[in-house]
């Protein structure tokens, strides 16, 4: 039975909830997860844990002065609500993959996982903790412990795990080093010291994602036949989920000088091109069809809310209508032709963007 909600803040209500386009807290079947072997890949693993093992973030995530100096109260309403509700997501997102990542170390005996998800899990507490702090600053901070216990638990096969979480963390990169480059030529919108510290904090996540493509290049397994409709679907799912939540935060973006189209465009795109690394099949971002289904789902998920206010009959009919046009929509990407390409011999990439 969940801990009753009226013993926290707004802020931990919000993370807990279990809404589409929300971060979820995950499981999988260890036993599985045990029975991976790294050996075919040796020497791009222990160089890779190698990495992980010297931590060269460990200094990074402390605040200094400027978090301190700060002053908010000049903000509007609309800024200070939609920096919140960014920082919120992002916290659960970061704290999902600790749990997740200490929860396999701790029910696994293979070594090399055991190693690879310690250290990822000290990572993302790590960032967890660093954007908690800067909620605590509004007063708002989610409460972690509740959290662990009151969350909902979705159970993925350790395949879409390593999907869905390469996936996550790359394009967790994508997004970071965007924002940090963006507010590098233009500082005059960075109007929270906790951008500067996007660039080094978005190579954990590049550092993350690593791990993941050796993993299934390790395991070819999971990259052949009918697992490349799987990787299609992951790679969909994440690009829709990320484009409708951030049309969503329209206000946000523009805090920073973006145009939401245009930084979706380009974290879109970014990620997409990194995963070649290690995906066989990629999606056409240059076909015109993609980004207009992409926006017929966030119209769809515009009127699921509009008719969820309204409520009555007229409101469901309007929401559920809109709901069964997002699953022929997404049946629609699925079925846009696909880019195919040969897996590189020379995988392994670096954080150059």
């Amino acid at each position: 039975m969940k801990p009753p909600m009226k013993e926290v803040n707004e802020s931990t209500k919000a993370a807990t909830e279990d809404a589409v386009l929300n971060p979820r807290f995950y499981t999988t079947d260890f036993a599985e997860m045990d029975r991976l072997d790294v050996s075919a890949l040796r020497k791009d693993w222990d160089e890779l844990v190698d990495e992980f093992r010297r931590d060269p973030n460990k200094n990074h995530f402390k605040r200094n002065e400027e978090f301190e100096a700060l002053d908010f109260t000049g903000w509007s309403p609309e800024l200070k609500t939609a920096f919140i509700e960014f920082l919120v997501s992002s916290v659960t997102a970061e704290f999902s993959g600790c749990i997740l990542y200490a929860e396999i170390k701790k029910r696994v005996k293979n070594q090399d996982i055991r190693d690879l998800f310690g250290f990822m899990s000290r990572d993302e507490g790590r960032h967890a903790g660093f954007i908690n702090h800067t909620l605590a600053d509004f007063n708002v901070a989610v409460d972690l412990s509740f959290l662990t216990k009151a969350k909902k638990y979705t159970y993925f096969k350790p395949k879409y795990i390593y999907y869905a979480t390469y996936l996550s963390e790359k394009i967790g990169y994508a997004r970071y080093i965007t924002i940090f480059r963006q507010l590098e030529k233009h500082p005059e919108y960075r109007f929270h010291p906790i951008f500067k510290w996007f660039e080094n904090w978005c190579h954990d996540e590049f550092r993350h994602g690593e791990a993941f493509a050796v993993l299934m290049r390790a395991n070819p397994q999971f990259l052949q036949g009918g697992n490349k409709i799987w990787i299609r679907f992951f790679l969909l799912a994440v690009f829709a989920t990320m484009y409708v939540r951030d049309h969503a935060r329209r206000g946000f973006f523009e805090s920073l000088g973006f145009d939401v189209d245009d930084f979706d465009r380009r974290v879109i795109k970014l990620t997409n091109e990194i995963s070649q690394q290690c995906f066989p099949v990629t999606i056409d971002t240059d076909n015109p069809k993609f980004w207009a289904l992409l926006e017929t789902m966030n119209q769809n998920m515009q009127a699921i809310e509009r008719g969820n206010k309204a409520g009555g009959l007229g409101g469901w009919l309007t929401s559920t209508g809109a709901k069964l046009s997002n699953g022929w929509t997404f049946l629609r990407l699925m079925l846009l032709p696909a880019v195919h390409k040969p897996l590189p011999a020379n995988f392994r990439l670096e954080p150059v963007w």
